[in-house]
């Protein structure tokens, strides 16, 4: 299992060929990719009308939701993590980043992304895996 992060279900959604979205297409046929609901959240809130929302969230409710049932707990570590990395002088364009870093790592998951703040991120907290953005 794979967390994929927003950025590339978005590019996916909007047909970009990326090297991240090749690998989510393969995750996906393998089963392997899943999402947690602030990334839900962050694809559902881009929808264009309310026929593309309803089918979005009838296929983000479809797949594996990592960290649903662990919602206090994550955001308090994901603040954490948003703290540290503000002490090392590095500040996350989102906090959502952090929630989503924090859910990969509680679910020891490595993360797909196109998003230079989990590559910062993974320097203030080593247990964040990341599927390398080159190769």
């Amino acid at each position: 299992m794979i967390l994929v992060d927003s950025t590339v279900w978005i590019d996916l959604l909007r047909s970009r060929e990326t090297l991240p979205v090749a690998r989510l297409r393969k995750l996906l046929e393998l089963g392997e990719a899943a999402a947690s609901p602030v990334i839900a959240q962050e694809v559902l809130q881009g929808a264009t009308n309310p026929q593309s929302f309803s089918k979005l969230r009838r296929y983000f409710m479809g797949l594996p939701l990592l960290g649903a049932r662990r919602t206090v707990e994550l955001h308090i570590d994901a603040a954490e993590l948003y703290a540290r990395a503000r002490w090392r002088a590095i500040t996350p364009r989102s906090p959502h980043d952090c929630l989503i870093a924090v859910t990969a790592i509680q679910d020891d998951v490595p993360l797909l992304h196109d998003d230079r703040d989990f590559e910062h991120l993974a320097t203030v907290e080593p247990r964040l895996k990341l599927v390398p953005r080159q190769q």
